[in-house]
């Protein structure tokens, strides 16, 4: 039992035998009153997926044959070998919520009534969907099967490929709805968006109690694209993990030239290519200076001979993907991080680089640059400015040292606790 106000450590964590993915998590929370206090227990039930962020049709297919080490023919022969009753099941939530043609904001979700009218169990062990929309589908039966057997009174759904499954709880259980906004289809996909995927955004965030924000940037979005209540959103900021030095610490910066590090997905949310032009205007002015490109993403081809072209094949390395001790390793060499992001929701990024005493440069056009005070901030499309501010960390060390040495401090109110005890107010909010 904690008092409010104190980190909340849950009092039970069930979860699937799925590998991990973006969970929708239940809470039951419990109120017992004392003469002068109010206490709290949370017990979390996490229902794990194999469905991962920013993951495409072909993405989807490639990690679960990783995850399951069975081929694409094998996962689809495996779906049709499962019981009929739930292969339809999937085959009629899948056609409710993916009907081609139909409006984001009328989704026909009669359907989905009827699936959930069932009285049958549905079995779901040994397959997965066979297509990304598909395994969106059954995760929501799956977490529907849950939904019925076990207690609680809080349904939190993560983004839109758990939105469906948090819908489909909360109508089983009859409890409230929070989604949590992480990402937006319009600030992966600009104007170009999937409209299979935005309608499921408008499907939940229409259906949810309460929308949790990771900024005020991503709530006016909400706002102005998808015409939610400002009523039913709250902002929770995100946090980095804290560290005093990076674990197993074995590895030093061996090159004399200053290196600029962009780190993230090279795809058009990112703005690699804006970091490219910048790195082209430093150049022409300091040629000794090194850029990092670490990522993959379907813009990486573009970037490599945007490179060339730009006459940057002396001056820049790509790493790829990094995973692990290689992202810390990564962040540890640069002497500058920049994250020119075109839509940002909040950017972790910066702050993991910040822990690590790298100075950064962000871009207005996201979440982080709300909050973060000791960071040089410029508009993402401005590549001068961007090279500008480069070239000042590059040629007064005593300015790089001013960021890294208040970053430190202000870093260190970007708590992982404080935030969760904003996330435990919104769920007392909705069960009050």
């Amino acid at each position: 039992m904690r008092e409010p106000g104190d980190a909340c450590e849950p009092e039970e964590v069930v979860r699937s035998p799925l590998p991990r993915g973006p969970a929708l998590a239940g809470g039951t929370v419990e109120k017992r009153s004392r003469t002068d206090t109010l206490e709290t227990t949370l017990r979390l039930l996490e229902v794990e997926s194999t469905l991962r962020p920013y993951l495409g049709e072909t993405g989807y297919l490639q990690y679960l044959t990783e995850v399951t080490g069975l081929s694409s023919g094998e996962l689809v022969r495996r779906f049709e070998a499962a019981p009929e009753e739930a292969r339809r099941a999937v085959q009629e939530l899948q056609a409710a919520l993916f009907e081609p043609g139909v409006a984001s904001a009328s989704v026909d979700t009669s359907r989905i009534e009827a699936v959930l009218a069932r009285e049958e169990k549905l079995s779901f062990s040994g397959f997965y969907g066979p297509d990304l929309m598909a395994e969106v589908a059954r995760y929501a039966l799956v977490v529907g099967e849950v939904a019925r057997h076990e207690p609680f009174d809080v349904v939190h759904a993560h983004d839109w490929m758990t939105y469906p499954a948090g819908i489909v709880a909360a109508r089983i259980s009859g409890k409230p709805l929070v989604v949590h906004m992480h990402a937006c289809e319009y600030d992966r996909s600009g104007e170009h968006v999937n409209e299979r995927v935005r309608a499921l955004e408008q499907l939940g965030l229409g259906a949810a109690d309460r929308v949790i924000c990771v900024s005020h940037y991503t709530a006016n979005t909400l706002r102005t694209r998808y015409q939610v209540d400002p009523d039913r959103l709250r902002v929770v900021h995100n946090a980095v993990t804290h560290k005093d030095q990076v674990e197993g610490w074995h590895w030093e910066k061996h090159m004399p030239e200053p290196i600029v590090l962009f780190l993230g997905r090279v795809t058009f949310q990112k703005g690699p290519d804006y970091f490219l032009e910048a790195a082209a205007r430093v150049v022409k002015v300091e040629p000794r200076v090194k850029f990092v490109m670490s990522g993959s993403g379907d813009m990486l081809p573009k970037m490599i001979e945007r490179s060339a072209r730009l006459g940057l094949a002396r001056h820049i390395h790509f790493t790829g993907f990094l995973k692990g001790d290689d992202v810390e390793r990564m962040y540890a060499m640069a002497d500058i991080y920049v994250m020119p992001s075109v839509s940002e929701p909040f950017g972790i990024s910066p702050l993991e680089a910040m822990a690590l005493d790298v100075p950064v440069i962000l871009s207005r056009q996201s979440g982080v640059s709300e909050i973060l005070r000791n960071a040089l901030k410029v508009d993402f499309w401005d590549v001068q400015d961007m090279a500008n501010k480069i070239l000042a960390l590059i040629r007064y060390p005593s300015l790089a040292r001013q960021l890294t040495e208040e970053g430190r401090d202000e870093l260190s109110t970007f708590r992982w606790d404080v935030r969760g005890k904003l996330v435990r107010e919104v769920y007392e909010e909705v069960v009050a």
